[in-house]
């Protein structure tokens, strides 16, 4: 988490002024969605939780002490009765009435609790709450990569389309050029109303291509808008360039992703948390061990009666103890509960082989693929530097006559589609190797 931290503050520090430039860099989207994300949000908040949970304070190691208090107040009255009994004078003894006679009673103590031995349970607890933390962190972790890589798949599609855009605004530019050019030729009689026509229809073609695709652009920022937590009608530019990781440092992080392969790793986290429940349940085959504490004060007032005065007794006492539980026989539970977490641990252990061999499968898919997309973009690449050639080319024969134009629409067309193509190319070929990295367990790490 810090080195997650770390990296958003320098992004952050990067991200000043982008709004005023109307630029959405990646680096601005990657901060906004660390510090914005819904779903990264609510995973924080979880890890917030279990770290709490790990802590001393819920390890069950400190005592317990309790204070308690009380107080009684009794109010009452009597009459007391000498029968056989005479004064000096020889009259009958009166009758004694005590009336509105109080006595209270107060007591304050404090009370502590603490176990020495529980069977080394309360170790094993505490070391399962601190393997949960971990866990936690890398579950907060997963939950960002997969941010990240659905990010950049609606960040790089908006740019994708943004390259659309521009190459059809090209192209559209290009036919209404040659719908002037077949305009002013057929006034002075030089072509025929089918080439006006011709043109026509491909400006209007052209034009319902771009108009659809500004409309895939809309919609693809309102989606990245979305997952950046921000308003959904906001508009901006995106980053068009890529930059490749030098295949030398991508080959370097696949030899050593089993050690930093986040499923790896939490599944390494979820045997060890089994491992600490066998240790728990086992602490039941052993002994109990606490110590009680206890000191306390009283104080009882008691009202005068017919042949004693009224009395204040304050008494304070101290109480130290210890008390030893073994349950010898609990009716089989412990027994249960061993032999059960050890089952647990023992699927656990072939769930770990299985993402084990999942993930090499998927290491070696994901290299595959990321492989053959660089070597697609390449191609692209190459396609578009023909296309461009062709097209210059037709254009140019094209205003000398040499050619139709319907050859010279032909031209324009495969070069649209090899840049669209190439710039589609470009960005599988990034989400593939960012794929490829996530696996590697590096994707934090990576400069995007």
């Amino acid at each position: 988490m810090k080195k997650i931290q770390t990296i958003l503050v320098l992004i952050c520090l990067s991200f000043s002024g982008v709004y005023a430039q109307d630029l959405l860099s990646r680096e601005a989207a990657l901060a906004l969605a660390l510090e914005n994300n819904f779903g990264i949000q609510m995973s924080k908040n979880a890890n917030e939780i279990v770290k709490n949970n790990s802590e001393i304070l819920n390890s069950g190691y400190l005592p317990t002490v309790s204070i308690l208090g009380g107080s009684t107040l009794n109010a009452s009255d009597s009459e007391i009765e000498f029968p056989g009994q005479f004064l000096e004078d020889g009259s009958q003894r009166p009758n004694a009435n005590l009336n509105d006679q109080e006595s209270k009673r107060f007591n304050a103590g404090v009370n502590l609790n603490y176990t020495l031995f529980d069977g080394f349970g309360r170790k094993y607890i505490y070391k399962r709450l601190k393997e949960q933390y971990a866990l936690s962190e890398l579950q907060l972790r997963q939950t960002i990569e997969q941010t990240i890589l659905q990010l950049f798949s609606v960040y790089f599609n908006v740019a994708q389309l943004s390259e659309a855009t521009a190459n059809l605004e090209q192209a559209l530019a290009v036919s209404k050029d040659r719908q002037k050019r077949a305009e002013s030729s057929f006034s002075f009689g030089q072509t025929n109303k089918l080439a006006v026509l011709n043109a026509q229809v491909d400006v209007t073609n052209d034009s319902i291509n771009l108009l659809q695709t500004k409309q895939e652009l809309d919609n693809a920022k309102r989606d990245l808008n979305l997952i950046l937590n921000l308003p959904i009608e906001q508009d901006f530019r995106v980053d068009t360039q890529v930059i490749f990781t030098p295949e030398v440092q991508i080959s370097q992080w696949i030899e050593t992703a089993p050690q930093f392969n986040v499923d790896l790793l939490q599944q390494k986290s979820f045997k060890q948390i089994n491992a600490y429940d066998i240790k728990v349940s086992q602490s039941g085959y052993l002994p109990t061990l606490g110590l009680v504490g206890s000191y306390g004060w009283n104080l009882n007032q008691s009202p005068a009666s017919a042949f004693f005065p009224g009395t204040n007794n304050t008494t304070f006492s101290l109480g130290v103890g210890a008390n030893l539980t073994w349950n010898l026989f609990d009716g089989g539970r412990t027994i249960t509960q061993v032999k059960n977490a050890k089952i647990t641990y023992e699927n656990q252990t072939l769930q770990e082989q299985e993402i084990q061999l999942t993930f090499e499968r998927d290491i070696i898919n994901a290299k595959q693929s990321y492989k053959n997309a660089i070597k697609i973009f390449e191609i692209q690449d190459k396609q578009v530097e023909t296309g461009t050639y062709n097209f210059e080319r037709s254009q140019a024969q094209y205003r000398l006559g040499s050619i139709t134009a319907i050859e010279f629409r032909q031209a324009q067309i495969n070069l649209r589609n090899a840049q669209i193509q190439r710039a589609a190319a470009k960005y599988q070929a990034k989400l593939a190797e960012l794929r490829l990295i996530q696996l590697s367990g590096q994707l934090l790490n990576v400069a995007l």
